[in-house]
């Protein structure tokens, strides 16, 4: 393997390639063979599946992606969730209906976006596959990105499907002559080497016995598949490689002349199921009555495959949100119909994985990681009015199609898009800004959360900002009243919050089911009549929480997040972006008009 500075630079121009290669494609009618013929993404429920389908209609009305194409939303069945695995399947399903046996003909890219994001609840409301990148002319979002990583893969893709997920990244570089090929039968997935504390979060293969040569492109077979296993198991399972005296790098990052052992694993990211394997599982799906459990497409069809795959996973659900009746009778169904299925990998050894599912990774990987920077050439200021005279703001901040005035002040490492900050804002470091209109005075204290969302209540369109802090876990909840003094809001007792507040604790503080109460659902965000109110209630409110100072909010009508993506009003947030859009536009077209 080479040596990370090598690294670094092979990705980079290979990342350019790609790029440069599928922006040919935007706006043109793609040839048989060219491109995908189908590309799925997935919506958790209908008011997701809206959202989608407006913001593709969109894309394509701007010649934003490869024309000719079909662009499906398919959204899962009401009921309980199905999870990644489940959610495959019945798109098999949808797709049988919409194109009949012709469906077995095509090759079908299938990206998971149906999720509600709560770890990035700023991509809540238009989805983690619409989250928009710091480059591009117009701005890239991860759509775009997941399309031109892949480009090179349909021309060398048997019949079948590609599964993906909307929140991680893959590069990668091969030799000017290979190709990556997605041929065999059964299923085929990425290998990328990793450290072994990576391995515990994602899969890891164990791979044939064979010695790894360690070039740029192998094709491998698999023994078996762990899903997240501790780094024990990685061991015992022989899935750890070592790399002999390699030079380590020392705690700025830079390498020395120590040589040491390096021990790594091969983790996964997107894989491939021949149409043979896609009708064995849409049978098996038909098969069911109904689905009552969340499947996990990685953990419960790839755990089956191999020739040392064991059954003992079907009874494990530590790794499961939310167990159902139905679990461990579906996992021991899909083992018996998968067993015997061979899984090819193909390793890629210069390659690097990244995730963007968290506010953490979201902001260190926009703003702090130089490698993700270089190598995709991620900008500080995309697409925005920023003039570079703006007082002490912060190179590593962050700007995405955004307009801010010269005297507003930006922290390092904040992230802000789509958004308008007038002259008097300070935006404190480590903060997220979405979909905001900041005119007045303001201060946003550091490691600040806010995300505005339009919403449609009886007929009028109304404004809601939802403000928390970067590292506030809005997944947690509890299930009973008494036990919410567990929950935080901002690093502080939520408790003691909503004394703050003059909020009392009740079932009608929280919406939805009233076994989860957590911050997703606490009733604590004021509705206001435009966009620019609803930040600065909502800014008072955090101010008060850091100051510890009473600001009332019993009077004011109160939504939850849950609420929120509810009465989400998709066409005007998208209307908000197009205002802004238009007037960069029509701002850089005066700048060279001037020049």
């Amino acid at each position: 393997m080479p040596a990370e500075a090598e690294l670094d630079v092979l990705l980079q121009e290979a990342t350019r390639r790609r790029l440069a290669k599928f922006d040919e494609l935007r706006g043109k009618v793609t040839q048989t063979g060219e491109f995908w013929d189908v590309v799925v993404i997935t919506a958790a429920d209908k008011k997701q599946e809206l959202a989608y389908q407006q913001q593709l209609s969109e894309k394509l009305k701007r010649k934003e992606l490869p024309l000719g194409v079909h662009y499906h939303v398919f959204v899962d069945p009401p009921g309980p969730k199905i999870g990644n695995g489940g959610s495959t399947l019945h798109v098999l399903q949808c797709l049988e209906e919409m194109y009949g046996d012709k469906w077995t003909s095509l090759t079908i890219i299938l990206i998971h976006s149906g999720g509600y994001s709560q770890r990035l609840p700023h991509a809540s409301a238009l989805g983690k596959i619409f989250t928009a990148l710091p480059f591009g002319d117009p701005i890239y979002q991860m759509l775009e990105l997941k399309l031109a990583m892949y480009i090179d893969f349909p021309t060398h893709m048997n019949p079948g499907i590609l599964i993906t997920c909307a929140d991680d990244i893959e590069l990668y570089s091969i030799g000017a002559t290979e190709v990556i090929k997605f041929d065999k039968p059964g299923f085929t997935a990425l290998a990328h080497p990793s450290d072994l504390t990576i391995g515990t979060t994602h899969g890891v293969f164990v791979l044939d016995s064979s010695a790894l040569s360690e070039k740029e492109l192998e094709y491998r077979s698999c023994h078996h598949f762990l899903h997240k296993p501790n780094i024990e198991k990685m061991h015992q399972s022989g899935a750890v490689c070592i790399r002999r005296n390699c030079s380590q790098p020392n705690s700025s990052g830079e390498h020395t002349d120590l040589k040491m052992d390096y021990e790594y694993v091969y983790t996964d990211s997107l894989f491939y199921i021949d149409h043979s394997i896609a009708k064995q599982l849409l049978t098996f799906f038909k098969q069911l009555d109904t689905l009552c459990c969340e499947i996990d497409a990685y953990g419960d069809f790839l755990q089956a495959l191999g020739p040392g795959a064991t059954h003992d996973y079907t009874k494990v659900t530590d790794n499961i949100t939310k167990e159902g009746s139905q679990l461990g009778e579906i996992r021991q169904k899909l083992f018996s119909l998968l067993k015997g299925t061979s899984l090819n990998v193909i390793v890629l050894n210069n390659s690097r994985f990244y995730h963007i599912g968290t506010t953490q990774e979201y902001l260190f990987h926009f703003t702090s990681d130089s490698k993700l920077k270089l190598e995709l050439g991620l900008l500080s200021k995309a697409f925005s009015i920023f003039p570079d005279k703006a007082e002490n703001s912060d190179i590593s901040a962050c700007i995405i199609q955004s307009i801010l005035d010269s005297r507003c002040v930006v922290g390092p490492a904040c992230v802000i898009e789509y958004s308008r900050l007038g002259p008097e804002v300070s935006v404190g470091a480590n903060s997220i800004i979405s979909g905001c209109c900041i005119s007045a005075n303001a201060d946003v204290p550091p490691n600040s959360f806010v995300s505005s969302l339009s919403i449609r209540v009886n007929g009028k369109v109304m404004y809601v900002s939802m403000v928390l802090g970067v590292e506030d876990n809005v997944k947690k909840n509890v299930k009973l009243l008494s036990d919410i003094h567990s929950l935080q809001f901002f690093g502080i007792r939520l408790l003691q919050c909503l004394d703050l507040w003059d909020l009392r604790v009740s079932d009608q503080l929280f919406s939805g089911d009233k076994t989860s109460l957590g911050l997703w659902t606490a009733r604590i965000f004021p509705v206001c009549s435009t966009l620019s109110d609803s930040v600065r209630v909502s800014l008072k409110m955090l101010n008060a929480v850091q100051n510890k100072s009473a600001f009332k909010l019993n009077g004011w009508k109160l939504l939850s997040i849950e609420e929120m993506l509810f009465y989400k009003d998709v066409e005007d947030m998208l209307k908000f972006r197009q205002q802004i859009y238009e007037e960069i536009t029509l701002q850089r077209h005066k700048e060279k008009s001037d020049l």
